[in-house]
């Protein structure tokens, strides 16, 4: 039997070197966040969510980002501990965490 996830959520970590204009996700501690949040969604008991590195989301400029699925919610992750609370409100179905949105 496969478990199904009720969201999945792609965090980049992309790198890239420093001098480029884009910058990278990984350089905006990405990796870290992710962690982070695998570990406050496991902590909440969200085993229907999913929480992965992913290679690059093509918005790194904006990022470290991210994206949930299957909705498709981009955001721009926050690196302290109140915005990923936030996140995880999210995750554990509550509203948007408008804050963090990425914007067009």
């Amino acid at each position: 039997m496969t478990h199904q996830f009720r969201m999945h959520v792609f965090v980049c970590t992309n790198e890239r070197p420093p001098e480029n204009p884009r910058g990278c996700c990984a350089g905006k501690h990405s990796l870290d966040i992710l962690t982070r949040l695998k570990r406050a969604a496991r902590a909440e008991g969200l085993d229907d969510v999913r929480v992965n590195k992913a290679g690059c989301l093509d918005n790194c400029e904006r990022g470290p980002s991210c994206v949930i699925y299957p909705e498709g919610t981009w955001y721009t992750l926050p690196d302290d501990d109140d915005g990923l609370s936030q996140i995880l409100q999210h995750l554990k179905g509550g509203d948007v965490a408008n804050e963090y949105l990425m914007g067009d």
